[in-house]
């Protein structure tokens, strides 16, 4: 049994917890976890997806009810299930999936709670001003009249963020706050939070990120399999044996890999889109795709990424320029002809495109081959097959799942992401879409998706890889292109630029004026 511990000499408590437990039915997802929180402390919270961080900090938050233990903050118990007393004792948190309202504007998404919006007492004008200040501070540019819906998916975590800060926390929880910020924007965003940490702001750190934890934290607290099984100070703490204590044994990280030019598989020219609500307009891309390689796609989120993934998956097409698939250009392109022509899609968000909630892991399996031998026969479909399908996904992709019966939303997001990524690797496609391959998963599950996309380009699929994570890009591309205002850098090969020379891109400078840049 873990007991709290002590947070260093002089130091006062500001949260505590103690023998925290929750069980779901047969599943003890806290067991008995204790630790507490100082004055201007970081601490930072490691574990692989299912290792019961996220449960924790829903109990901490007020949005489970624990089975056992206490929740103390500046000295007094918290109220269980009560995140409106939560958020009334200083914590904040800012969750890996967004918690904002789409129809509603920015300001109103920061300002709602903390008082009446449509009412004479709102001071629409000073909120504004508050906002605007935050964002300067942080570095986390926003319109506060904006609608969510229209935001980046960037833009989104942003007013999450700031929707935290605007509440004046004492205590900050963040879950995987710089998934979608670049370099430059997590050195900004590192800086403010350290000048916080030295006014006396205590923050829980949640990330997957070895080199940010390792920067950031004071100290380091490992889960595993719902027990706190290690606390290590940063300072003396290695990734090496971080990345163990997560997993429960040595952790192997991406071989070398070695291009095999291939027959271009993917070839666009000079492509032109339209801007449509979150999705920026494509200027003049060009870029080659060969089989038995892997280009990577860097940028900050919203600077056409996604215009890129929905043409290639089919669900939008170009205004202007080719795009051509093993030397042909197809006709009447859509999501159906993209499976037809042999891409795989890994779709940037898991839980809104790349599966359906509410249905059985069997039937996401098979959502895009409903129509097809052997499951379907004279339109009806054939749920033994899907269901032995789904059976020997589980299996081969080391899938934690209760049974092909239960809903998918129930897997972790890891879990969820290995079955989606047997189902696009199972067809054995001439191209995979990889976008965001990683994004909120544990070192763990990392590493299989990596290992897994580098044995299907070693088989001769060729591997567009789209992610914000410079470091995936870099230890996982052949040749890396990078996104900025809706046009792709000349390509170039791994190691050919310093991380400088890639954040300058990033940032858009390095790009000739109207150019659309040719990836060959």
């Amino acid at each position: 049994m873990a007991t709290a511990p002590q947070i260093g000499a002089g130091a006062t408590t500001v949260l505590r917890l103690d023998k925290i437990t929750k069980r779901f039915g047969p599943l003890l997802a806290n067991d008995a976890i204790s630790f507490a929180l100082g004055a201007g402390e970081v601490v930072a919270l490691l574990g692989e997806n299912g290792a019961g961080k996220t449960t924790l900090m829903n109990i901490l938050f007020g949005h489970y009810l624990a089975d056992d233990g206490v929740v103390e903050a500046f000295g007094r118990a918290l109220p269980p299930g009560d995140p409106r007393a939560t958020l009334a004792a200083g914590i904040g948190m800012v969750h890996q999936h967004f918690t904002l309202a789409d129809n509603l504007s920015v300001l109103d998404n920061i300002a709602l709670g903390t008082q009446p919006l449509f009412s004479a007492r709102f001071d629409a004008a000073k909120a504004r001003t508050r906002i605007a200040e935050l964002s300067r501070s942080f570095g986390l540019e926003v319109d506060p009249q904006a609608r969510v819906a229209d935001l980046t998916v960037g833009e989104k975590q942003r007013v999450e963020i700031l929707k935290a800060l605007y509440r004046d926390a004492r205590i900050l929880i963040l879950d995987e706050p710089t998934a979608v910020l670049s370099p430059l924007e997590t050195d900004s965003l590192f800086q403010t939070l350290e000048k916080l940490v030295e006014q006396g702001l205590s923050i829980i750190f949640i990330s997957h990120k070895l080199g940010e934890v390792m920067r950031i934290s004071n100290r380091v607290l490992v889960l595993r399999g719902g027990r706190l099984v290690g606390e290590r100070q940063t300072a003396s703490a290695t990734r090496e044996e971080l990345a163990e204590l997560m997993i429960g044994g040595t952790l192997t990280g991406p071989g070398k890999h070695s291009v095999q030019q291939g027959a271009v598989a993917l070839d666009l020219r000079a492509i032109h889109t339209r801007a449509s609500g979150d999705k920026r307009a494509l200027e003049g891309v060009d870029l080659q795709l060969r089989a038995g390689e892997i280009f990577g796609i860097a940028g900050v989120s919203g600077n056409g990424q996604a215009s890129l993934a929905a043409l290639i998956s089919g669900m939008i097409a170009q205004d202007g320029g080719d795009l051509i698939i093993a030397g042909e250009s197809p006709r009447g392109w859509s999501p159906r002809e993209a499976l037809r022509q042999g891409i795989g899609r890994i779709p940037e968000d898991r839980h809104h495109e790349g599966t359906l909630g509410d249905m059985s892991v069997a039937e996401n399996v098979i959502s895009e081959r409903y129509g097809e031998q052997p499951y379907s026969r004279w339109g009806v479909i054939d749920w033994r097959a899907a269901v032995n399908f789904a059976k020997k996904l589980i299996g081969e992709y080391d899938v934690k799942c209760p049974s092909p019966a239960a809903r998918i939303r129930l897997l972790s997001g890891g879990n969820m992401q290995k079955l989606i990524l047997g189902r696009v690797l199972d067809g054995r496609p001439r191209i995979v879409l990889a976008n965001q391959p990683t994004r909120g998963l544990d070192v763990g599950a990392v590493a299989y998706v990596h290992s897994r996309l580098l044995k299907a380009c070693e088989e001769g699929a060729a591997i567009l890889l789209i992610s914000e994570d410079l470091d995936e890009v870099l230890a996982l591309a052949d040749r890396i292109g990078v996104m900025s205002k809706g046009r792709l850098s000349e390509p170039f090969r791994r190691g050919e630029k310093s991380l400088a020379e890639i954040g300058a891109l990033m940032a858009g400078h390095g790009f000739a004026e109207g150019e659309g840049a040719h990836a060959h």
